[in-house]
């Protein structure tokens, strides 16, 4: 195993869940008992967030107890709280997998091999995955839609991406 320190996001606070201190964590695991077998799930900083003791499935989320909550008052105060294990207790990928965090610190070269900048997140507003680029030169992000027009070729390993950065759409006439 690694030890690589990216963290990587399992889940987030529903909320309380009835009235005995049960609490709803929506999970982003293929599984989501999967969050149980974690162990402690880390807040964003990387200091302890929650840690279930039991669970239960339903649908994307489990509903069970944790060590840090008594009340359903208390499971409330943290509706919304994301929930990360580091990236080296995951398995390896297979050979044409990865993880979304592994983009993370990639160059982001354009057709002609020239750095466009770096990829500093992956980000998604409800869509798609978008690309937050860093770019080369300094001045504000961008974003690059991860699809496979833009991003066409991945070469993790090696430390970078093929980015091709969609052209300008301009207004359009109305209907």
């Amino acid at each position: 195993m690694t030890t690589d320190s990216k963290l990587i996001l399992v889940g987030q606070v529903a909320g309380g869940f009835g009235v005995k201190g049960e609490v709803r964590v929506t999970a982003w695991t293929a599984d989501p008992m999967a969050l149980l077998s974690y162990g402690v799930l880390l807040r964003a900083d990387g200091t302890p967030g929650l840690t279930l003791t039991s669970a239960r499935p339903e649908k994307t989320a489990v509903v069970g107890r944790a060590k840090e909550i008594a009340t359903k008052e208390q499971a409330d105060a943290l509706r919304g709280l994301k929930l990360y294990i580091h990236r080296d207790r995951l398995p390896e990928p297979d050979e044409d997998e990865f993880y979304l965090t592994d983009l993370v610190g990639l160059e982001a070269r354009d057709p002609d091999g020239v750095v466009l900048g770096s990829v500093r997140a992956v980000q998604n507003f409800g869509a798609d995955d978008m690309l937050e680029i860093a770019p080369a030169l300094g001045g504000p992000t961008w974003y690059l839609p991860f699809t496979k027009e833009a991003v066409p070729k991945l070469h993790i390993a090696d430390g970078w991406l093929l980015a091709v950065k969609p052209t300008e759409i301009g207004e359009r006439e109305p209907d």
